[in-house]
């Protein structure tokens, strides 16, 4: 059997922290240990989560140039494992750096527990070497037979928290050839980041004024992987927002009409656009987004919201999110203020920054925010009539968005973290904040690297149905200058 689904390992910055003081050893020696996982499985891609390290107690291993567990070891990790419904990682050093291969006994040693591994959790076995300078490889034993198991590498491992480190197997994931087009853009970060920057696989949820723009700004920085995520289609008011967007896309899909302009605007030799019609709560859309490294928010409602925060921590999937609110006071303009923020492991949440409310989120999901009766009863100033915007602040807050991800997958000039950002338009000042923190019962931080062991969001999306219900009805007469002009 041939594995055709791609394979990754992720883990949080603390976790690795932890393996590498341990695997890491000041006389140069190679260690090992165990550690559990959890699997996070998305459209195309299966990603082992590891969040426990059980370290080796005295006796449980020797050491000696390299190195060798004692079978009481093995087995208590995976009696825990078994208890706990998670997988089994075997975790070793090697003293040169950079991403490492394995040795004929590597692969001996990992065969010989493949079996019992997957026997006794139901899950194959992750094995992981890493390099003297903190850099992993990874791969997975699959069962192809009776006590015939088949080794397939992971195409990156990624350490995620105030910093995005991806370590991607060369083979699988070649690092992309140097183009005239983005000498600039390489200037800044350099080769060997850029590399790192041009090979993830960034999914932007939300194609409307600030998605369309980060999906093209990312293609020119020579971006090679895109996955974009959204259900409606162009409108008419949609004209004066988004970018590439002209008279004749009206009725198409934004996917579509993004993709194209996403492929027109690519610097890298080659690049892979995915499209999913659907939204993140529903099930096609939310295994898409399942599939990326870092997830661009670019939405406007809080179900959205409150789902890739869940995968930012529960999954391991950084997310830069923004918003934009434009104040008026009696019907004129006063100002708007802009706050843009990533979340992740060791970072605030989003829920508990403020940036989406659990009661909206309910409203959502039951449907009142697409009852025309229900929003009728609101107050006119209330925030989910509030949907003024222009270009100029969605193009602001889509630089602003960028510059946090470059941020998090760079750490250029020492800066990995930007923390919370506000801009205000009046008075003209930007603050930041880059101490706040969760709330010590917050379970957005319980649910760290837990994947799919407890539960998943997805469900039915009132507002994605209707859309495509709309997109289905056969085509109106009026042509697109009528429609504009609303005749």
């Amino acid at each position: 059997m041939t594995r055709e689904r791609e394979f990754g390992v992720a883990m949080a910055e603390d976790v690795d922290a932890e393996l590498c003081d341990h695997l890491l050893r000041p006389d140069g020696q190679e260690d090992l240990a165990f550690a559990l996982w959890t699997p996070s499985a998305g459209a195309t891609r299966d990603t082992a989560l590891l969040h426990t390290v059980v370290l080796p107690r005295a006796g449980e291993r020797e050491v000696h140039g390299n190195v060798h567990f004692n079978p009481a070891y093995f087995e208590r990790i995976v009696a825990v494992a078994a208890k706990r419904g998670c997988g089994v990682a075997f975790l070793h050093s090697h003293p040169g750096p950079g991403w490492q291969d394995m040795s004929s006994d590597d692969v001996v040693a990992e065969k010989k527990i493949a079996g019992a591994c997957a026997a006794m959790t139901g899950l194959p076995l992750v094995g992981m070497t890493v390099g003297s300078n903190g850099v992993w490889s990874a791969r997975t034993w699959d069962r192809q037979g009776p006590r015939l198991y088949d080794r397939a590498w992971a195409r990156s491992v990624r350490v995620v928290g105030r910093r995005l480190r991806a370590h991607f197997a060369d083979h699988l994931a070649p690092a992309p050839a140097f183009r005239e087009m983005f000498r600039r853009t390489v200037t800044v970060w350099g080769a060997d980041r850029h590399a790192d920057l041009a090979r993830l696989r960034v999914g932007i949820v939300g194609l409307g004024s600030v998605g369309s723009i980060v999906a093209e700004t990312l293609a020119r920085m020579g971006l090679s992987h895109l996955t974009l995520i959204d259900f409606d289609e162009v409108q008419p008011h949609n004209l004066d927002r988004l970018l590439g967007v002209t008279r004749s896309d009206i009725g198409a899909l934004k996917i579509d009409v993004m993709a194209r302009q996403v492929e027109a605007a690519s610097t890298a030799a080659s690049i892979e656009v995915r499209r999913s019609a659907f939204s993140v709560a529903e099930e096609e859309g939310y295994l898409a987004a399942l599939d990326c490294d870092v997830l661009f928010s670019c939405v406007d409602r809080p179900r959205a919201r409150s789902i890739l925060n869940h995968l930012a921590y529960a999954h391991l999937i950084p997310v830069v999110d923004g918003g934009i609110e434009v104040r008026f006071r009696d019907g004129r303009f006063v100002g708007v203020d802009w706050q843009l923020q990533t979340v992740a492991p060791t970072r605030p949440c989003l829920q508990c920054l403020g940036a989406f409310d659990p009661g909206d989120v309910s409203a959502e999901r039951d449907g009142h925010l697409d009852d025309p009766t229900y929003l009728a009863g609101l107050p006119s100033d209330h925030r989910f009539k509030r949907n003024e915007n222009v270009f100029p602040f969605s193009a602001n807050l889509a630089s602003l968005e960028v510059l946090q991800f470059v941020a998090l997958a760079t750490g250029i000039a020492n800066q990995p973290y930007l923390g919370v950002q506000r801009y205000r338009y009046v008075p003209g000042v930007v603050t930041t904040e880059t101490s706040p923190c969760c709330r010590k019962s917050c379970e957005a931080v319980t649910l760290t690297a837990q994947g799919d062991q407890h539960f998943t969001l997805w469900d039915r999306d009132l507002a994605a149905e209707a859309a495509r219900r709309r997109q289905q009805q056969p085509s109106r007469t009026l042509t697109n200058a009528q429609a504009i002009d609303g005749r």
